[in-house]
């Protein structure tokens, strides 16, 4: 991750470093002040959460032994 850069129009406060926005690529300041980090925006942030939802996303685990005695029929 780059170092925290600096903004001219903020008299050399450290916003907080750039990031790429996971769903788009865009580079972006990682901020508390942005209500959608790590996004850039609403838009990536529902895009990400619709390939959630679509089960687009997987989480694999290992079967538990209630899995294993579940009746497939």
């Amino acid at each position: 991750m780059p170092p925290p850069t600096q903004h001219p129009s903020e008299g050399g406060a450290r916003p907080g470093p750039e990031v790429r926005c996971p769903s788009c690529g865009v580079t972006h300041v990682y901020s508390t002040d942005n209500p959608y980090r790590p996004f850039c925006g609403k838009g990536c942030k529902a895009i990400d959460l619709g390939a959630w939802a679509s089960e687009h996303y997987r989480m694999e685990a290992k079967p538990t032994s209630e899995d294993l005695l579940d009746d497939p029929t």
